[in-house]
């Protein structure tokens, strides 16, 4: 027997229940943990961000306080190295040349103090100093996720810059200085940015806090390093992240591989004086350190959790086998009882009221079945000896009756065939009605030895080679012709006279008998028989077809019972015991046969199927 044990199923449905609360717990606490550690983490560096933006606009303010704290002397050189600028600029006004820095004209327009950030481009940089545009220039490296570029080396630099006039006692401007430091490879300004906002704390060697500033896609100073340990200048941003600060001049945060590592990151737009986005602001801390806290915690979790899953499964498992060890027994119980073992008990002081009421009612219908048993035996014991002398009674009947009849049909044929002197009208006819019944009379003890034979296992089968046309199916519709025509139904037979089979010619002319009978007795007068012999596979079918009303469904389970005939019109009319189908269904199932009823449009039909040999 397939299938599993209770005690199993039971314990896998617990461990199913438990295990699944603790995953969901499971994957619920390290979500939250993840999220919770990770998301303060970004919000954190949200913040950062804009401390390192003030740090990064104090230093141009820085650059312009220091402006207006030093005296000019006329000497430009001094002034830049006492500020310890990396140039210095001053322009007469009217200016004899144009005035390249777009902050120094917004200061001379404004007559006012005014520092930003500027791109130098690369003529006016070596115009400034030489050196300078040497020492800037940055090597671009080829970085996966960037947009797709052909420069090499960015020559451009970016500066922070503050521009100062000097006004006449008109209100004229007459000059104006200004000054910058370049942001390009200033590691000592990043380096600042991260102490003031990130400490100088290291994870793995590596700093937890970053700091980049852009030119345009490009890092021109950081301290986020590369593979080999170095500042990763050179690189770009990915395009992604391109396209919303650059392009769309919004703030950037999320979590991003930044070079070698993941970050939490955030960029920020860096503008010109004039509102043009000309780099980004990046810091960023690595995800590293808080994914393994994360981890550590999780990990804590996890054990928790496992710890309380086992104690359940534990608990799980000694509530199983309490509920299920009297289950076990009763079934135990029940499989004696199956083996004849009747009035076994169980025990009925489980301590789970339940259990306990199963097991008197179990042990209550134990005592029950063997009362029952008992009485039953006794009864089959009688029954036994009353079938019998049913069976006994038949057969002596049947065979009384079958000699005395024998005498009697033999007499009553002389007498009204006027073997023994003239017969007048009235006693023909009356002799004609005493005929009838004594031949109904021999067919009912002709069948009533047959189920004699039947019913003490007694049909023995003796097979001979037939002519299945000559030996059983002409005999029978020979001796049936008269009835048929008596009731003007066409008998129309369909078998070729070269079929033969192997099996009893007694036996199978009852067959023929009761199948023709029944259709003539049951057909519609003036209708048709008909019988259809064909060969299939080594066996015979055999159909017998009458007009007829079609049987029902309901109809069909009664056909082939002992006893059994059909409330029908048709069966009211006709005398029958209900053993004809009976007797014809064991003689073919002897011959390893079946025979069923088939329905159809205006009739019904007989078949049965029957080997060969």
């Amino acid at each position: 027997m397939n299938g599993k044990s209770l005690k199993l199923r039971i314990f896998i449905s617990f461990m199913a229940v438990v295990l699944t609360l603790s995953s969901l717990i499971a994957l619920l606490g390290f979500s939250v943990i993840k999220r919770d550690i990770i998301d303060r983490t970004q919000r954190e560096v949200t913040r950062n961000i804009a401390s390192a933006r003030s740090f990064y606009a104090s230093e141009i303010e820085n650059i312009g306080w220091l402006l207006r704290l030093v005296e000019y002397n006329g000497d430009i050189e001094t002034l830049k190295k006492k500020l310890r600028l990396d140039y210095a600029v001053k322009v007469d006004v009217p200016a004899e040349v144009e005035i390249k820095s777009n902050i120094a004209r917004m200061a001379v327009e404004k007559k006012a103090g005014i520092g930003g950030t500027r791109i130098i481009a690369a003529d006016e940089l070596q115009e400034i100093d030489t050196n300078l545009y040497r020492e800037r220039a940055i090597a671009i490296k080829p970085t996966p996720k960037a947009r797709p570029t052909e420069r090499q080396t960015l020559d451009m630099v970016m500066a922070k810059e503050y521009a100062i006039p000097s006004i006449d006692a008109k209100g004229n401007v007459t000059s104006v200085i200004y000054g910058g430091r370049i942001v390009n490879l200033d590691y000592k300004l990043v380096d600042r940015i991260r102490t003031l906002v990130f400490g100088n704390e290291l994870y793995n060697s590596k700093p937890v806090g970053t700091v980049t500033i852009f030119q345009d896609d490009i890092r021109i100073a950081t301290n986020v390093l590369d593979e080999q340990g170095n500042r990763a200048v050179g690189t770009r941003v990915s395009d992604e992240v391109y396209h919303a600060v650059i392009e769309q001049g919004k703030l950037w945060h999320d979590r991003a591989f930044v070079v070698t590592d993941w970050y939490m990151t955030a960029y920020e737009p860096i503008h010109d004086i004039e509102g043009n986005t000309i780099g980004m602001l990046y810091v960023g801390v690595l995800e590293q350190p808080f994914s393994d806290m994360a981890k550590r915690v999780i990990l804590v979790f996890l054990i928790i959790v496992a710890g309380a899953t086992l104690l359940a499964l534990a608990l799980s498992l000694i509530v199983t086998f309490r509920i299920t060890r009297p289950l076990i027994d009763v079934a135990e119980a029940a499989q004696k009882l199956a083996q004849g073992q009747l009035g076994y008990e169980v025990n009925n002081h489980t301590k789970i009221t339940e259990l306990d009421t199963l097991a008197v009612a179990f042990n209550d219908m134990s005592g029950r079945l063997k009362e029952r048993d008992e009485s039953l035996r006794v009864t089959n014991e009688k029954l036994i000896v009353l079938n019998k002398s049913y069976i006994d009674l038949i057969g002596f009947v049947a065979h009384e009756l079958k000699g005395i009849l024998a005498s009697a049909v033999m007499n009553a044929y002389a007498v009204r065939d006027g073997y023994l002197g003239l017969v007048n009208f009235k006693q023909r006819k009356a002799l004609d009605s005493i005929t009838r019944n004594l031949d109904y009379l021999t067919v009912t003890v002709r069948k009533f030895l047959n189920l004699g034979r039947i019913e003490k296992s007694e049909l023995v089968v003796n097979k001979t080679m037939l002519n299945i046309k000559r030996d059983i199916f002409d005999i029978s519709i020979d001796a049936l012709r008269p009835l048929a025509v008596g009731r003007k139904i066409r008998i129309k037979e369909d078998i070729d006279p070269q079929l033969e089979i192997n099996a009893d010619s007694d036996l199978m002319l009852i067959v023929a008998n009761n199948l023709i009978s029944n259709a003539i007795k049951y057909g519609i007068d003036g209708g048709r028989l008909e019988i259809k012999v064909t060969p299939d596979n080594g066996k015979l079918l055999v159909e017998v077809y009458n007009d007829s009303e079609p049987i029902t469904e309901e109809q069909k389970d009664k056909l082939f019972k002992k006893f059994s005939r059909l409330d029908v019109p048709a069966a009211s009319k006709v005398k029958g015991t209900g053993l004809g189908l009976y007797i014809t269904k064991q003689v073919i199932e002897k011959h390893g046969g079946r025979i069923w009823i088939e329905p159809r449009e205006a009739g019904n039909s007989f078949i049965f199927e029957i080997e060969r040999n």
